[in-house]
């Protein structure tokens, strides 16, 4: 069993969109990778009552080379009566961790469609405007080494 720290960060992306970025690096970087279709339980609010349900989880593992046991999976539940918020988690080992890490977190982030710590004015409104994802996922971007002023797609 390898030693690895587990990130987990709310996103403005789709989970297709986390796996296709992911994928792309992994073709690119030529590593052998496989699917995850797996659930986890997640709250959802009905006026003052939590409700837990189950949700599908989308993911993708890197088997071999220096990524080996990195482990990207990704869902979106509907955290109250409406809007979507995604999450994002990072299996992360410790043979990767450090600066291969800051490296592939970068090169991912670029990949997306859109920048995953923002979400617009309507998004936030329909979502909750004061839920705590928003600024969480800004924190753990910034303390995994994001610059969260500088970023850019790699369209």
């Amino acid at each position: 069993m390898v030693s690895s720290r587990t990130i987990e960060i709310p996103v403005s992306i789709n989970p297709t969109d986390a796996i296709r970025a992911m994928r792309e690096i992994g073709e690119s970087e030529g590593w052998s990778m496989e699917r995850i279709d797996d659930s986890t339980i997640v709250q959802r609010w009905a006026i003052i009552v939590p409700i837990t349900r189950s949700t599908r989880v989308l993911g993708i593992q890197v088997n071999g080379g220096k990524s080996d046991g990195l482990i990207l999976r990704t869902w979106s539940f509907i955290p109250g009566s409406a809007g979507r918020i995604s999450f994002v988690s990072f299996s992360i080992p410790d043979s990767f961790d450090g600066l291969d890490w800051n490296d592939f977190l970068e090169e991912w982030v670029s990949r997306l469609p859109r920048c995953p710590w923002k979400w617009s004015f309507i998004e936030r409104s329909v979502i909750g405007y004061l839920i705590p994802e928003f600024r969480i996922s800004r924190k753990r971007f910034a303390n995994e080494g994001i610059d969260l002023n500088k970023w850019k797609s790699s369209d």
